[in-house]
């Protein structure tokens, strides 16, 4: 979908674990993503951020890219640990934050770049790194979505957090948060 009007392609991220994927539904959300003139943002990493990549990556005539966030391997270092990025990341984008987990929110951590960088996220089960992004999302007023079989799939959701089942629900959202977000950008110009 073409959003009239637009200067730049938005972006939209993708958190979610890093060590496992529900396969299916990452593949058909990169799929339509890819679809959707918007680049696709993730921690670059594996589970949830190589397999919606992947799919996005391979969708041909697509228009967006594959950008990856990369954490360090450690405190000040600007070397990304091993599988970083995966091997569908177009865009490394490299840090010297090393933090994540539980200690996601904190300032040494990628997740406020992850967050602050997109217009729409979509959240899929992970575990207290996605918590946090979540957190993040919500603290800087990001439209946010969980994609989720059930809200127990990322830690403490906060209940503010919309949960969501069906893929058309999440196209519905990423449409209509998309379509916010230009009709505000006209406003200011």
């Amino acid at each position: 979908m073409a959003y009239e009007g637009q200067m730049r392609l938005p972006i939209v991220g993708v958190m979610g674990s890093g060590a496992y994927s529900d396969r299916e539904r990452c593949v058909a959300l990169g799929r339509w993503l890819a679809g959707e003139r918007v680049h696709l943002l993730t921690g670059g990493g594996g589970g949830v951020m190589s397999a919606v990549s992947r799919a996005f990556f391979e969708t041909r005539n697509r228009a967006g890219l594959v950008l990856g966030i990369l954490p360090a391997s450690s405190a000040g270092g600007g070397e990304a640990p091993e599988g970083y990025p995966n091997p569908w990341v177009e865009i490394p984008i490299r840090t010297h934050l090393h933090l994540s987990g539980s200690q996601g929110t904190d300032v040494a951590s990628r997740n406020h770049i992850n967050v602050l960088s997109c217009d729409v996220l979509i959240a899929m089960a992970g575990s207290w790194g996605t918590r946090s992004e979540v957190e993040l999302a919500l603290r800087y007023r990001k439209p946010i979505v969980a994609y989720l079989q059930q809200r127990s799939d990322i830690p403490r959701l906060p209940e503010s957090v919309r949960v969501v089942e069906s893929f058309e629900e999440v196209k519905a959202f990423v449409r209509e948060a998309l379509t916010a977000l230009l009709d505000s950008s006209a406003k200011r110009s």
